[in-house]
């Protein structure tokens, strides 16, 4: 693999997370539960991840905007349109997994 430097590996990595994030905008049959479980984060995280990351840039970006950047919508819009109850079954894994 050739050097990359500095600059394109950050407009690489900018990339790679807007399409990871169009992704989750998509596969709204897909819950937070579910990404917990199985891969440890979800999208609340990718939310509180860009917080932080803005925090260390010196700028003044809520929690919720952030997840609104995340979720291409308000968090409490998304969660009545695709969050369903999690099952039994769910909530036992979260549970072992944490």
């Amino acid at each position: 693999m050739s050097e990359i430097d500095k600059q394109t590996q950050t407009e690489l990595e900018a990339a790679a997370f807007r399409t990871l994030v169009a992704h989750l905008r998509e596969r709204t049959d897909v819950q937070n539960i579910d990404l917990m479980n199985l891969s440890g984060f979800c999208r609340n995280c990718l939310s509180k991840w860009y917080t932080a990351a803005a925090k260390e840039k010196g700028l003044d970006l809520e929690y919720e905007d952030a997840r609104e950047i995340v979720y291409g919508m308000p968090y409490s819009e998304w969660k009545s349109k695709y969050q369903r109850e999690a099952t039994p079954e769910q909530l036992q894994k979260m549970k072992e997994a944490h």
